[in-house]
């Protein structure tokens, strides 16, 4: 595979149809130790794991809750 001109990356037919990555179907890239993990972005994501990480380090936690509450 090849990266375009402008950062594109086609996944070829087999892995979209084993994975169902059709056409309009939203995907996220997650960072790893190994490299980048694609997968399909889910509709509803749970609010636990939006905050997952913050929980165990108590000024990070702080930070975030003072964030969304616009502060």
């Amino acid at each position: 595979m090849h990266i375009s001109e402008r950062g594109q990356v086609t996944i070829p037919k087999v892995l979209r149809d084993r994975f169902g990555m059709n056409h309009n179907v939203e995907v996220e890239m997650i960072p790893t130790q190994e490299g980048l993990l694609i997968r399909k972005r889910t509709m509803a994501e749970h609010p636990v794991d939006r905050v997952y990480g913050f929980l165990n380090d108590e000024r990070r936690s702080d930070d975030y809750i003072e964030a969304i509450r616009g502060r």
